[in-house]
């Protein structure tokens, strides 16, 4: 069976979904427990939901935001942010699906956020400006004077930042590992990127507790614990310059 860590250095690309938070104690979307639980994420999560009812979207995404800063990176999150500390500057690109912010308190500095941060506001406008979660008012106009403060996630219905996907495709278009860490692999068109990947001969490696829609094109798949590989694949990543 191919080897997760190759005998020489490499760029490796980080792919994290919700079940790399899952072990921070950050609930994920789905199943007992998860964030829809009770809910429909059409009230929640979407332009309609927030131009119908912002105080209820407010509210919820600021209850969501306390949780996620009562926890901690655990010890895959800081993993990754030495991996990137000891090798070459760009050797190492995070990718993440999730909106908690926890790769860049570990550390890590080259971080695409393909789905916004929750720490974050941003004017509805589309104006660029942001500011912490905690500040503006749930009908608060920006200064621009075109739109209000809103959540700086995608929402449903809403297309990812053109910027953040192209970044993502860029980064791995030049790897040569791709680690897939704790997600579905069923939430589009983050879930394509490491299969595109791994047809053009990138080494893929999955680690996830379940079977997901990738597993089948992973070069090697991992059920452990995401902190518990991590640590280890990050441990016996070779030294040396980058292609």
């Amino acid at each position: 069976m191919t080897s997760p860590v190759p005998d020489s250095a490499g760029r490796v690309v980080v792919l994290t979904g919700a079940g790399m938070s899952a072990e921070c104690g950050i609930p994920v979307f789905r199943g007992s427990g998860g964030l829809w639980e009770g809910s429909r994420p059409e009230d929640l999560a979407t332009p309609e939901a927030f131009a119908a009812d912002p105080e209820r979207v407010w509210r919820w995404y600021r209850e969501r935001l306390a949780g996620v800063l009562e926890a901690e990176p655990h010890a895959g999150y800081t993993a990754l942010a030495e991996l990137e500390r000891r090798l070459p500057d760009g050797a190492v690109t995070v990718i993440t699906q999730n909106v908690d912010g926890m790769h860049r308190r570990a550390g890590s500095r080259r971080v695409v956020e393909l789905h916004g941060n929750l720490t974050r506001a941003r004017c509805s406008a589309g104006c660029g400006r942001t500011r912490p979660t905690e500040e503006p008012e749930p009908n608060e106009m920006c200064s621009c004077g075109k739109g209000t403060w809103r959540p700086d996630v995608v929402w449903f219905g809403e297309s990812l930042d053109p910027a953040c996907l192209c970044a993502a495709e860029r980064a791995l278009e030049n790897a040569d590992t791709a680690w897939v860490v704790g997600t579905s692999s069923v939430v589009y068109p983050a879930a394509a990127l490491p299969r595109m990947a791994a047809e053009r001969g990138v080494t893929v490696v999955e680690i996830n507790p379940e079977t997901t829609p990738l597993s089948e094109y992973a070069t090697r798949v991992l059920r452990g614990a995401a902190s518990e590989e991590l640590v280890s694949l990050a441990a016996a990543w070779p030294e040396g310059s980058t292609r």
